[in-house]
């Protein structure tokens, strides 16, 4: 049984599918993209040079789309924000007095705890929202 061009891209497409389906890696599915052009481009006839330009081009092409999609997204809080990972984040705490070196004293959870305020927010009393626990401190913002 000989193989054919076509039918050792399809197989070359799978191999790197399945091999994305095992890691996880999602740029080799954009590669699979590619290899798939290359396929196609072979059963339109194209030699040998242009399925492989083919197949680099919409590959090298549906990664750095892929790349570029990913980078305009914003990323993921960070686990110290995330309020899935700690309870604390978006509750609401009384500031009744700043300190000269930024921080506050507050009772929470029946405990006194440093509140820090973010860099750039002048910090006022009242009520604040803990947006972040950085260390054993809340960074809190005004409401």
């Amino acid at each position: 049984m000989e193989l054919n061009a076509p039918t050792l891209w399809w197989l070359a497409t799978g191999v790197v599918v399945v091999t994305e389906l095992l890691s996880g890696t999602f740029y080799l599915l954009m590669l699979a993209i590619g290899l798939a052009a290359g396929a196609l481009a072979a059963h339109l006839g194209l030699g040998t040079i242009g399925q492989i330009v083919v197949c680099a081009v919409v590959g090298s092409g549906a990664v750095l789309a892929a790349y570029l999609v990913k980078r305009r997204r914003p990323g993921d809080p960070s686990a110290r924000a995330d309020r899935s990972v700690n309870l604390d984040i978006g509750e609401t705490i009384q500031v009744d007095a700043w300190a000269p070196d930024g921080t506050a004293v507050v009772k929470y959870r029946g405990a006194s705890w440093t509140a820090i305020h973010r860099p750039g927010v002048s910090p006022v009393t009242g009520a604040h929202r803990v947006v972040e626990l950085v260390g054993s401190r809340l960074l809190v913002e005004p409401l």
